[in-house]
């Protein structure tokens, strides 16, 4: 082959390593800058992209919040204490059996995630009814059965009045008030929150880098948000849920 032609091939061969070489540094710095921002995604068993950032500890007065103890009896007249949760990761709500309104669609979204990870024994529930007066373990039973609560670690909890309502207020920072002024005869948060294995409440940064402590339970995945453009989070709960699972 003449001189000229081996040159050719010799400058397409350098020519086409330094295309490779260059691409391949890039690759490589972006990977490394998305792991440093926690940025990096992979398709997970749920079917989607889950954001792999690690989730952040709330903090109060420069501690990490971590759910105070309690005691009530569940739905089977069992009592049950935050100590039996500890080495489950469990979601957190305020509701009432007779809500006419934001509850049935909180429940629901628990149910979906009861669902969604129905093979984890490692995940619980807690609910807490603002009106334990009428909601007795006899009633939280019905409503379990009509809501198909199958998980073993999700109780409906009852009990002293004020305590429920210290728990809320101090425990969680999670409003519920009663008020006739209310349907139902009660106001609270449609708020769920996460707690970790060892008690704390954890949850994922938003675009400033600050925890976003609750999760929206009062939109459906379906509907993806309310009338207010607020974005349904029962996603996001789903991503961060497998994150807790996984520590």
């Amino acid at each position: 082959m003449p001189t000229g032609a081996n040159s050719k091939r010799k400058y397409t061969y350098v020519w086409v390593s330094t295309i490779i070489l260059v691409f391949g540094v890039f690759a490589v710095y972006e990977i490394t800058k998305r792991l440093k921002e926690g940025t990096i995604i992979e398709n997970d068993r749920l079917g989607g992209v889950v954001n792999m950032a690690p989730l952040s500890y709330v903090v109060s007065n420069g501690q990490r919040r971590k759910v105070p103890d309690f005691m009530f009896l569940n739905q089977d007249s069992i009592q049950v204490s935050n100590k039996d949760y500890l080495g489950k990761v469990y979601v957190v709500d305020f509701f009432f059996t007779t809500c006419p309104t934001i509850c049935p669609t909180m429940t629901s979204n628990l149910v979906e995630l009861q669902n969604t990870f129905s093979d984890k024994e490692g995940l619980g529930f807690a609910s807490f009814t603002i009106n334990p007066r009428y909601d007795t373990p006899s009633i939280l039973k019905k409503y379990a059965t009509r809501y198909q609560v199958s998980n073993k670690n999700w109780h409906l909890m009852t009990g002293d009045r004020e305590a429920i309502y210290e728990l809320a207020h101090d425990g969680f920072y999670i409003f519920a008030n009663e008020t006739d002024e209310a349907p139902g005869g009660f106001e609270h948060s449609g708020m769920f929150a996460l707690v970790d294995k060892e008690g704390y409440i954890r949850s994922r940064t938003d675009k400033y880098g600050n925890p976003i402590i609750y999760y929206r339970g009062t939109i459906t995945e379906e509907q993806g948000a309310n009338d207010d453009g607020e974005a349904q989070q029962i996603t996001i709960l789903k991503e961060d849920i497998q994150k807790l699972l996984a520590e």
